[in-house]
């Protein structure tokens, strides 16, 4: 179905077409074009950081991180209950286990619940921005310090949320806050675990390019053309970022006080704009109905089939997927583009 108004939609009116159009001018089309470097070095310099990875998505990313710091099988990381599965699977595809600890009423990592999910086994946290909400870092740090463990942040859903974790991972998905398409990216301070990153992501190729590879590693590379778009929308980063608070303001404002529907916190920085809602499948059904596309919360980690668990019923991760669900949210929504959607919320829960 084609809706007059997607849940997202991408914003390439920057220099996008004229970074593409000259890589393919000077041929550099591969993950050894300059324009690759170029993305990764203004991204981390955003992020404050020195270091940038580039790959191929959010979930390479992830696994990048989690093989620079030596995660594998017999290994422990605990998860968020309410996240995309991306974050367990880039755990399992090292061969580590994930641990799943539930969420606050923010949806993110409940930090009270983390201490005791950890073990002897246990060698990363990994907390997760949700929809753009950040995640209470000072005391994960601090329970990462107590315990030795690092901290791999999953920020694919962040991107202005300044990270402070050994290495931050983010998605350039073309639903997320900059796109390159497809993509991701990850940033550091550190350099050893920089350079273990770009290793990993490029076959683990030894320097004399031998064709003897040490180590199981990845094509996870990005390539120059994406580095392009991802560039082009790194420069105006910070100007996309102030359209989507404006956009949340304007929901906020509208959405507030209708009967039926309740506002969940404030975002440090804008993904989706997401409502809990009696009816919810109504009203989806509704808007979908008026052109209006919606989307579901996450499901729990526990619920899924590769790591289904029992519990899953007595989460609040469970209570907020039942409820849950998120509104239009892309840069180019207009004010009067809001108005219409509110409105349409607005009209089926008061008859309701």
């Amino acid at each position: 179905m084609t809706f007059k108004y997607p849940v997202s939609m991408p914003t390439l009116d920057g220099r996008e077409l004229e970074y593409v159009t000259n890589t393919l001018t000077d041929g550099w089309i591969s993950s050894q074009g300059p324009a690759v470097g170029r993305f990764e070095s203004a991204f981390a310099e955003f992020n404050g950081v020195a270091h940038g990875v580039a790959c191929s998505s959010g979930t390479a990313a992830l696994t990048l991180a989690l093989r620079a710091l030596n995660v594998g099988p017999g290994d422990e990381v605990i998860v968020p209950e309410f996240t995309m599965i991306a974050s367990a699977w880039a755990v399992t595809y090292t061969g580590a286990t994930p641990v799943f600890v539930d969420c606050g009423d923010d949806l993110n990592l409940d930090v009270t619940l983390i201490e005791a999910a950890i073990t002897p086994r246990t060698k990363v946290i990994m907390p997760v921005h949700i929809y753009g909400r950040r995640c209470d870092m000072d005391a994960i740090m601090d329970l990462a310090f107590q315990y030795n463990l690092r901290v791999v942040e999953d920020s694919a859903e962040a991107h202005g949320v300044r990270p402070v974790g050994d290495i931050a991972c983010f998605s350039l998905f073309a639903n997320k806050i900059i796109t390159s398409g497809e993509g991701g990216i990850c940033v550091t301070e550190n350099a050893a675990l920089a350079g273990q990153m770009a290793h990993l992501r490029a076959m683990a190729f030894t320097r004399d390019h031998s064709f003897l590879h040490k180590k199981l590693a990845y094509n996870f590379r990005m390539t120059a053309m994406q580095a392009a778009v991802a560039l082009a929308q790194t420069e105006r980063l910070d100007d996309i970022l102030a359209a989507r608070r404006e956009i949340e303001r304007r929901y906020d404002e509208g959405l507030r006080g209708i009967p039926g529907i309740t506002l969940m916190p404030p975002r440090d920085v804008l993904w989706m704009y997401d409502v809990r809602a009696e009816r919810r499948d109504e009203l989806r059904a509704h808007l979908s109905a008026n052109g209006i596309e919606t989307r579901l919360f996450f499901k729990p980690m526990s619920r899924q089939p590769g790591y289904y668990d029992e519990r899953w019923h007595h989460l609040n991760a469970t209570r907020f997927s039942e409820d849950g669900f998120y509104l239009p949210t892309y840069t180019s929504l207009s004010a009067t583009d809001i108005d219409t959607i509110v409105a349409a919320v607005r009209g089926f829960c008061e008859r309701a």
